[in-house]
């Protein structure tokens, strides 16, 4: 099958949408341009849809170079048949391909090899077939062993050695049969459970793993998070993971294929090397595939989850155009603040010592309220870290004894350390320490949480689970992927826009943002989008990918300040001359725009797709897609954990969200953690059906331990009775411990999950 015929059925799309899209990619094409500005020729596919069929082609472009090289691999071998060759040919997997080529895959020196050498690969043949009998299997080894040659072997071959010798090679065929390996590998995939213990040294030994000391649960329906779990617990040693599955169900799921025709001659025989192949070849094989196989899927799930979470985050609504005082609380070394101003501008910077142990409150009064007389501030943003509820209590009373109108926000400052100390930050700021970098940061954190995110890694952002235990490529395309939809979704201010943000506009490379702001310090402010083709390195296929997502609000073309492409500027040039009016006054004028038949507009270069997205642009030009900034007010007088009482009702924002469960900042220095089970009285699969990152949220103090510093929190009020409709067993189970209830089970997990997985 072809491989664009082939997507399209998988995607349930048509296949000219497929081979256009493919088409688009190939011309070098992005993602962002592609699903904002070619939707005529996709047919209005959308950004994850294009994506997977960039994913899709690299992947089937991978198996066909691998199917024939296998080819040419058999071929040269002199093996290749043309039933062989079919089976090659018709594959869709890189895991069957490899089943097909094992038996003429280059190995090392086997037992197999040295009976064939030996000269038993004809007895090996004889044994196999369905009609031999015992004697002919007696005669040919009589024969065998009269041979001179072979009575020379010190110490003498015996019968039972000759058929050893035979089995050793019944056995590889067994373990290299394509059709029996799939079978196997089906089976485990279905029937199997990973069983996990403690290795010797931790049996009495508390871990963070502990609640896996003697643990199982169902290959097929483990949990990525679980399994990652399991993972790490192996590989630092605590945990020793192994796959179980009954050997009776293997050898009935091998049966009708070597067995079922054999005589009653053979069939003792071909019985023990069946029984040999599994052993000694298949499991540990077929047990590297199905880990590596769920490990794979564990991955995927991981990184769709944390892509998804980093989506939500560099989606945060942003404070807007404002004077910011961003302040990064500390206790000894004091509090360090920096001004910014509308642009995000570094104007200032000093030290403050509001709370314990200097308590220089006075001190700190007087100095805000200079920077806040001399630079006109909106807004005091102050990182959540160490000492932020301290800082914020004293910031507001100060604020409410000067009877100030300014707003008073406490901030997410994840990653805000990172980016102090990274060569970003050292560029952009070379003469700054690091710790004013980070309130620089915060500031700017509250005005555009996205321009600002960008130059951290989102590894180092918080959310997400288990980023360093996943494949480092496909994390980072991923990410990359993420980073680069959210920009241009966005869409970026061309003459403010840092060299890390720009470098995520669609088309625009790092050299080619730095040439920008280059000629931006040059010539001042751009003025026009067509400047851009005055820009070093900035050629008709730069321009073209990249323009849509730069905006200029401050440009003479209204149509500059918009996501209107220019290659349709003359469009929107044509409906204004219709209506006898400017651009200017068609921008925002709903009565004239919901006139326009947009039929009368279409063309080869614009179909409906795209003037729909121009008429909803032009209804609201410019318009940041984020909603509106909220701000969270934690419970006054809940500063530290041990503030803390079971029941407790608390204001919330969610921080991080995983598969089993939400963590949520209540303002004690440490997220509580909200179990899947905790988060609805219905049954819900995933927590994204509850909450996102950034969404305020009211929960319950389930427990507290100050010991630990954990803390467990319930979305579902006291007074909540759950569903009664409960989800069949997972099959998974502590063989070392009872539980008397599903509520019971459901609490263990969520201690387990937390003691091991915590961001703070």
């Amino acid at each position: 099958m072809e491989i664009t015929q082939q997507i399209a059925q998988e995607l349930s799309i048509s296949l000219s949408q497929t081979q256009n899209t493919i088409d688009l990619l190939q011309a070098g094409n992005t993602l962002p341009f592609i699903a904002r500005y070619r939707k005529e020729i996709t047919g209005n596919l959308d950004e994850a849809q294009i994506g997977t069929i960039q994913d899709r082609w690299q992947y089937l472009q991978e198996l066909e170079e691998r199917r024939q090289t296998i080819l040419q691999s058999i071929q040269k071998q002199g093996k290749l048949t043309p039933d062989l060759e079919k089976k090659i040919l018709a594959t869709s997997s890189k895991q069957q391909l490899e089943d097909l080529y094992l038996p003429y895959k280059p190995k090392r020196r086997t037992r197999a090899m040295i009976a064939k050498e030996k000269g038993f690969e004809p007895l090996a043949q004889l044994l196999l077939n369905p009609t031999t009998q015992r004697v002919e299997i007696d005669q040919w080894i009589e024969q065998f062993l009269s041979n001179p040659e072979v009575q020379q072997e010190d110490p003498p071959l015996s019968h039972e050695q000759a058929i050893k010798y035979a089995q050793d090679i019944i056995a590889e065929i067994i373990s290299e049969h394509a059709e029996s390996r799939d079978a196997v590998r089906q089976l485990t995939f279905q029937k199997g459970t990973f069983v996990s213990k403690a290795k010797p040294d931790y049996v009495d030994q508390p871990s963070k793993f502990e609640m896996y000391y003697d643990f199982q649960e169902s290959v097929y329906q483990i949990p990525a998070h679980r399994y990652m779990a399991l993972r790490r617990g192996e590989k630092e040693n605590v945990l020793k993971l192994s796959l179980e599955i009954p050997e009776e169900a293997i050898y009935q799921v091998l049966h009708p294929y070597w067995l079922s025709e054999a005589s009653s001659d053979t069939f003792p025989y071909l019985e023990q090397a069946l029984r040999d192949a599994y052993h000694r070849l298949l499991s540990v094989s077929i047990e590297t595939d199905i880990r590596l196989e769920v490990r794979q899927q564990a991955e995927e799930s991981s990184i769709e989850l944390f892509s998804k979470n980093l989506r939500q985050l560099l989606l945060q609504p942003p404070g807007g155009e404002c004077v910011v005082l961003g302040l990064d609380p500390g206790y000894r070394t004091g509090t360090k603040w920096a001004l910014v101003d509308t642009t995000g501008k570094f104007i200032d910077h000093g030290v403050i010592y509001p709370v314990p142990p200097q308590n220089k409150i006075e001190n700190s009064e007087k100095v805000l309220r200079q920077v806040i007389e001399a630079h006109s501030v909106q807004v005091i943003a102050i990182g959540n870290g160490t000492a932020s509820r301290e800082v914020q209590r004293f910031v507001q009373n100060f604020l409410k004894s000067s009877d100030s109108s300014i707003i008073c926000v406490v901030v997410n400052e994840s990653g805000a350390s990172v980016y102090s100390a990274s060569e970003v930050g050292r560029e952009e700021f070379p003469d700054l320490d690091l710790t004013v970098r980070g309130a620089i940061s915060i500031a700017r954190r509250y005005q555009d949480p996205l321009a600002e995110l960008v130059k951290i890694d989102p590894k180092s952002i918080g959310v997400g689970q288990y980023q360093h235990d996943v494949n480092g490529s496909k994390l980072q395309r991923s990410l990359s992927r993420t980073v680069e939809s959210c920009v241009n979704y966005v869409g970026v201010d061309l003459n403010t826009a840092s060299i890390q943000l720009l470098t995520h506009v669609a088309g625009v490379t790092p050299s080619v943002a730095r040439h920008i702001v280059r000629y931006r310090n040059q010539h001042g402010s751009f003025k026009q989008r067509k400047e851009l083709h005055q820009v070093d390195g900035i050629g008709p296929r730069i321009f073209e990918q990249s323009a849509g997502f730069l905006r200029i609000p401050t440009s003479d073309n209204p149509l500059d300040r918009s996501a209107v492409h220019p290659e349709s500027y003359s469009i929107v040039e044509q409906m204004a001359k219709n209506h006898h009016i400017s651009i200017d006054e068609l921008m925002g004028n709903t009565s004239v725009l919901q006139s326009i038949s947009l039929e009368d507009y279409v063309s080869s270069q614009a179909g409906e797709y795209t003037l729909h997205d121009i008429l909803e642009e032009l209804q609201k030009p410019g318009r940041d897609p984020r909603s509106d900034h909220q701000t969270v007010q934690f419970n006054e007088g809940i500063e530290t954990i041990d503030d803390l009482k079971t029941g407790m009702k608390l204001r919330g924002i969610v921080t991080n969200i995983t598969h089993f469960g939400a963590f949520i900042d209540i303002g004690v220095h440490q997220d509580g953690l909200v179990h899947i089970s905790e988060m609805s009285t219905r049954f819900i699969k995933n927590p994204m059906e509850i909450c996102s990152i950034g969404q305020q949220v009211i929960v319950y103090v389930k427990q507290a331990d100050t010991a630990r510093q954990r803390i467990g929190l319930s979305m579902i009020a006291p007074n909540q009775e759950k569903s009664s409709t409960k989800k069949k067993s997972r099959n998974h189970s502590s063989k070392s411990s009872s539980f008397s209830s599903a509520d019971d089970f459901r609490a263990t997990l969520a201690k387990l999950e937390e003691n091991w997985q915590h961001p703070k």
